[in-house]
């Protein structure tokens, strides 16, 4: 056996080459010839040097990230837009001098403001004849048998976005239940319990979805609530 053969050296791993060249920044520095002279596989089948291969990849990134400025500029726009539909609904509430005009605003600025088809309004307190002429208002008993399935939303008073059985759905919109694809559900609160559940409903079995936001529901919710606690 040879010297030369006792002594060779296995052939280095890639994370070896890896940290090494991590340890060692002014390698190539001092190859610049080397850095020109690599030349790596390329989406297109044409090999290209690690020096436009770089180039390359500050592209990518760069696109990256300039799609997800734009994502976010969209986000707060449209969550801008929607901050605006609240204030304006706020105000629609604070000028109605009744709760019967309190009633009358809140359907319309959900038809008017957030284009929302199918509104319906379940109260479990207050005067039936006062709201009788309003379609989207129904008077109903906390203790209804036709609630049941909506006990532990009423209670932790959060909004939910989704789906619904099919009973509840035909409780709740009635004649237009089949064309409802999805809902949110927002839970209205009383000065001691549940003041009752609004409603809202879309054709479009996307525009409530489990997956979104329901911050500005829970919004609207205390709004609401808190309109429908004056006499």
């Amino acid at each position: 056996m040879t010297t030369s053969t006792a002594l060779k050296q296995p052939p280095l791993g890639d994370e070896e080459i890896a940290e090494w060249l991590k340890a060692n920044p002014e390698f190539f520095r001092r190859n610049g010839d080397l850095l020109a002279a690599l030349r790596l596989p390329h989406s297109t089948g044409v090999a290209v040097s690690l020096i436009e291969r770089q180039v390359e990849v500050l592209r990518e990134k760069n696109q990256t990230a300039e799609s997800r400025l734009a994502e976010l500029v969209t986000i707060a726009r449209s969550n801008e837009q929607l901050a605006a539909k609240i204030h304006q609904f706020a105000r629609r509430l604070i000028r109605a001098p009744t709760r019967r005009a309190v009633l009358a605003q809140i359907e319309r600025g959900f038809r008017e403001d957030f284009d929302t088809g199918h509104t319906v309004l379940l109260l479990f307190k207050g005067n039936a004849e006062s709201a009788a002429d309003l379609r989207f208002v129904r008077h109903v008993s906390a203790d209804d048998s036709n609630l049941n399935g909506f006990e532990n939303l009423l209670a932790t008073g959060r909004p939910r976005c989704g789906q619904i059985r099919d009973s509840q759905r035909e409780f709740i919109f009635g004649p237009d239940s089949a064309s409802i694809g999805s809902v949110a559900l927002v839970p209205l609160a009383g000065a001691d319990a549940s003041a009752g559940l609004l409603v809202l409903g879309s054709v479009n079995r996307e525009r409530f979805h489990p997956g979104m936001s329901t911050d500005f529901l829970q919004l609207l919710g205390e709004l609401i609530s808190d309109a429908l606690a004056r006499d």
